[in-house]
């Protein structure tokens, strides 16, 4: 019995490529507009569930699981740093409305 799929990696590897890119330009720009929260929290949703669809006992054991955990830390730092730089963002917008 073959305990991996090859399309569900390549998907996995093509989507994960991006997530890097987008986290770099996050720390290089430190202005996230443009960037959508929801979009993010949809995708991170989306690779919580295939994580718990890899977990044995809950779903099958696949060792996809590990593209899986890699492209959600990077969602999730990503998204960190995003609301990180909008409250940054805010905050300085606020300051200067106030002089």
């Amino acid at each position: 019995m073959n305990n991996f799929n090859w399309f569900e990696a390549v998907m996995l590897v093509c989507f994960g490529a991006s997530w890097p890119m987008s986290l770099l330009k996050t720390i290089r720009v430190k202005n996230p507009t443009g960037k959508s929260l929801i979009f993010m929290y949809l995708i991170l949703i989306g690779y919580l569930s295939g994580i718990l669809n890899k977990i044995p006992g809950i779903g099958h054991y696949d060792h996809v699981l590990w593209l899986y955990v890699f492209n959600t830390m990077m969602v999730a730092t990503d998204l960190i740093l995003t609301q990180y730089y909008l409250y940054r963002l805010r905050k300085r917008r606020a300051a200067d409305c106030e002089i």
